[in-house]
């Protein structure tokens, strides 16, 4: 019995054995076909069109990463930094609170920056400056969110551009031919459809990113809005402590 078992074990290892060498010998065969397979549907689908395509992906996914490294980095602990310039006001060390925010990264750094560089202009005139400011600020996030739009539009704008030549190729074909076998319109047809679908693709890749960076936007807009309110009720502590 045990040397039954031990046959059976030493079957199962060489058989797990040999699937992973197959598996490792057959990834570089799927990968090589893939690859191979994308280049001939590019030519297919017309290299104008199909480049066209693929220079707006390229594009859009370039102001895509740009905007989330900016948003990425534009975050920041709002309360840490609100409750240091606090306790800095509260001692009545303006310039130490003017530091902390100058040395903190961010729109909403900034923000605090601006109101606490007119803290003695009285609180309405920071709070003008504040909410003028946080436009400003609001202005740098959503940057060139306007051409990642654009080019979510145009991707299957040109790949339906692609779909109407291609029809009208498979038309020419036909008239050439006088013939409306499916062998004479096969090459106008597979030209539709590679396009819009390519057209298409692009177009749901950069609409994942557009939503993600609307959200991101948002969330940073209503950290700047609130950290606004509670800097202007610090301040005004701060004048009514030190300025009465």
């Amino acid at each position: 019995m045990k040397k039954l078992f031990a046959k059976a074990f030493l079957g199962l290892c060489a058989l797990g054995t040999s699937t992973i060498a197959f598996a490792q010998e057959v990834e570089p065969v799927i990968e090589e076909g893939l690859h191979n397979a994308m280049k001939i549907k590019f030519i297919e689908g017309g290299a104008g069109f199909m480049s066209v395509i693929a220079v707006l992906l390229i594009l859009g996914l370039g102001f895509c990463l740009e905007r989330v490294v900016y948003m990425n980095l534009a975050e920041v602990n709002p309360q840490k930094l609100l409750k240091g310039v606090e306790d800095a006001l509260e001692k009545g060390d303006v310039e130490g609170a003017k530091t902390l925010a100058r040395n903190t990264r961010g729109p909403i750094a900034s923000i605090v920056y601006q109101g606490l560089s007119r803290i003695d202009q009285g609180v309405d005139i920071v709070e003008k400056s504040v909410i003028s400011y946080g436009s400003v600020q609001s202005g740098l996030l959503e940057k060139n969110i306007s051409w990642i739009g654009l080019f979510i539009a145009s991707a299957p704008s040109v790949g339906f551009m692609g779909t109407v030549v291609g029809m009208i190729t498979a038309f020419d074909d036909i008239e050439r031919a006088g013939d409306i076998s499916p062998t004479v319109v096969a090459a106008g047809m597979k030209i539709c459809l590679i396009t819009t679908v390519a057209g298409l693709v692009v177009a749901l890749v950069l609409q994942a990113f557009y939503n993600y960076l609307l959200a991101k936007m948002e969330a940073i807009i209503n950290k700047m809005e609130d950290a606004s309110i509670t800097l202007v009720d610090i301040i005004l502590k701060y004048s009514y402590k030190f300025t009465k």
